[in-house]
């Protein structure tokens, strides 16, 4: 029983990463995009950049947790 809860803690876990590497990919062209029009719209960089920061340092953790528990 305690095997099967692992593996769906995986294959969960593998979802929530996939759904949020998607969202940290989505913030950080939005970042590019933002980049590439300077010096226009330069007051939205910190908020943006914090973002991309956010979503990026959850990710990590998110792939540190699956390496974890051997996913």
């Amino acid at each position: 029983m305690e095997q099967q809860s692992i593996s769906v803690d995986v294959e969960a876990l593998k979802k929530d990463i996939k759904k949020l590497n998607a969202q940290a990919t989505n913030l950080k062209m939005n970042l590019h995009d933002l980049a590439e029009d300077l010096p226009s719209g330069w007051e939205r960089i910190p908020e943006a950049a914090a973002q991309v920061y956010e979503a990026y340092r959850n990710l990590s953790k998110m792939r540190s947790r699956l390496a974890a528990i051997g996913g």
